[in-house]
């Protein structure tokens, strides 16, 4: 089980903060992290459910973390193991994690395919959706695997999908040209791109594209 003390930053203020597995008792600190997290348009039936939940944290407990703040819940973030080259976009959100139930969790697996990250808005400025983020990449590392990979939403796409395709788009922000709030925050993590996937999710501000990003364990070594 994992559990950390440390200090965040709100302007130049320390704030100390735990992050830890998450258990039955913080479901529904949990659903209502995604409640704020993902306002309408965003599907209110793709939030966690106790079925879900319950999967998580007895599948794979490893990859069920979430960060206190004095005590409340203030985000979340999911994987599950995979074995993965890491370069398929031939897959959505609902396969790879089996509609966020994780039955397909594969204790064998090499890479760490993330489920979902959330961060209540009202606590966006403390950095937490960050650390949460490099905590996941501690469990890679712990675990002994190959990588993490995710499908980033593109929120933003929709202000641009007549002028560029999500090709084009992703570029952009890759290349600073313009700002997207997961796309930007993922770069920021340290999370590289690996391509583009049509059909990923069911999101009308990313036009259900998502983008497939990856981080790569420094510590791997092939096996034999």
């Amino acid at each position: 089980m994992y559990y950390k003390e440390m200090y965040v930053y709100n302007e130049n203020r320390p704030v100390p903060v735990v992050i830890r597995s998450y258990g039955e008792e913080d479901f529904s600190g949990l659903i209502r992290i995604q409640q704020e997290t993902f306002p309408p348009p965003f599907p209110s039936e793709l939030w966690w459910n106790t079925g879900q939940l319950h999967n998580h944290v007895t599948l794979f407990p490893e990859g069920a973390l979430c960060i206190e703040v004095d005590g409340e819940i203030a985000g979340s973030m999911t994987g599950l193991l995979v074995e993965d080259d890491g370069h398929s976009a031939d897959h959505t959100w609902a396969e790879m994690t089996d509609n966020g139930y994780i039955r397909n969790h594969n204790p064998q697996g090499n890479t760490l395919y993330v489920v979902d990250i959330s961060v209540r808005p009202s606590y966006r400025q403390l950095g937490l959706g960050k650390w949460l983020m490099q905590s996941m990449y501690e469990v890679v590392v712990h675990q002994g695997l190959e990588r993490l990979v995710g499908g980033g939403r593109m929120p933003g796409y929709h202000k641009k999908a007549n002028e560029w395709t999500a090709e084009q788009y992703l570029q952009a922000v890759v290349r600073g040209d313009w700002k997207d709030p997961v796309i930007s925050f993922l770069l920021r993590c340290g999370r590289t791109p690996v391509s583009v996937v049509a059909n990923y999710l069911e999101d009308e501000e990313s036009c259900n594209y998502g983008a497939l990003m990856e981080w790569r364990n420094p510590f791997y070594i092939t096996k034999p």
